[in-house]
């Protein structure tokens, strides 16, 4: 892991360039990679700068090789901006199977669409999304190599001293959101060995960035002098352009049947520790409510990293970052984690 300290990011531009940056090894991946990428979902907070990335290790690749981004597109700012990077956006609702069968055939797919905040009270909906949506997407594709995003969600809490989850366990869901996100990967599942699609899927917990992220719930906490829920009192983190990056190269281990890989830091953190880090950078005395349960969601990570390496940005890194963008009153998504979930309603 890199620990050198590099410069502050000040502006959206900087933090896009950042994120959006492709390493050698993902260069190398696209260089080899046969056919067109498509994106589909890629309206959330981590498509854009995946797109982005993509585009870019294209280009710096010097390959001949079309980046399609799909979503309804609430935001004409985000399909403006793809666009005039080269990056062909197309409009669509995803659950409508006419206009899925209308998207253009393409080698290599990122699944990314998915619901979870909002999902209590609206579970048919976030089944459907979760569930019934990829099986349109995986009929489709079925030729096709899938990148499917999951969660960490799926696992059962472990005690913590453990080292995590591994993606042998057998998958213990709390709540309609992770159990919908297992029925994603069954249906992926099911899909891969129907039609042999090479599949992976990728247990994503947690991606963070400067607008959005774990670290960030915990920073605006302390600096905003708010009681911080120690009761989920460990998490995985990692930094959302290596995330991108792992994402890309992961079209490397696509397989039938499918893939499971789990993809965060490989630390352990306190949310107390980190807390107690963001305190002495403000200068402010955090505020604790619950104590530290026996259990957290935590992913073991030896797999992603004996594959991939290291994350090539640190948590001390991150919380630099994270810290200063704080202070600059940076943008945000204003959208928690709700890390501190424990009964799975989201």
């Amino acid at each position: 892991m890199n620990k050198n300290t590099l410069p502050l990011i000040e502006t959206e531009q900087e933090l896009e360039k950042v994120l959006s940056r492709p390493s050698s090894e993902t260069i190398k991946t696209i260089s080899k990679l046969k056919g067109d990428i498509i994106i589909l979902g890629i309206s959330g907070k981590m498509g854009p700068t995946l797109a982005k990335l993509i585009k870019q290790a294209v280009n710096e690749a010097g390959v001949n090789k079309k980046v399609i981004g799909v979503a309804r597109f609430s935001s004409s700012k985000i399909k403006k901006e793809l666009e005039n990077l080269g990056i062909k956006t197309i409009t669509c609702d995803l659950l409508d199977e006419k206009a899925v069968k209308k998207l253009p055939d393409v080698s290599n797919v990122i699944f990314m669409a998915g619901m979870k905040f909002g999902s209590t009270g609206n579970e048919y909906l976030t089944w459907a999304i979760n569930c019934y949506l990829p099986a349109i997407i995986a009929k489709k594709y079925r030729n096709s190599k899938i990148v499917a995003f999951s969660t960490g969600n799926v696992y059962s809490m472990m005690p913590v001293n453990s080292k995590g989850s591994k993606e042998t366990d057998i998958p213990g869901p709390l709540g309609e959101y992770a159990q919908s996100c297992l029925g994603r990967e069954r249906i992926f599942q099911y899909f891969s060995s129907k039609y042999k699609t090479p599949i992976v899927l990728i247990r994503l917990n947690y991606a963070n960035e400067l607008r959005y992220g774990v670290l960030l719930d915990i920073a605006q906490k302390v600096y905003n002098k708010k009681a911080l829920d120690l009761s989920m009192g460990y998490a995985n983190v990692i930094w959302q352009g290596d995330a991108n990056n792992i994402t890309v190269q992961s079209f490397d281990i696509c397989k039938s049947p499918a893939n499971i890989l789990n993809l965060t830091g490989s630390e352990k953190l306190s949310i107390r520790d980190i807390a107690n880090t963001f305190g002495k950078i403000f200068n402010k005395k955090p505020i604790y409510k619950s104590k530290e349960s026996r259990t957290a969601l935590l992913s073991n990570t030896e797999k992603c990293h004996k594959l991939f390496k290291q994350p090539k940005i640190s948590v001390e890194q991150m919380i630099q970052w994270v810290a200063h963008w704080v202070k600059i009153e940076g943008t945000t998504l204003s959208k928690p984690t709700h890390f501190q979930t424990r009964d799975g309603k989201f």
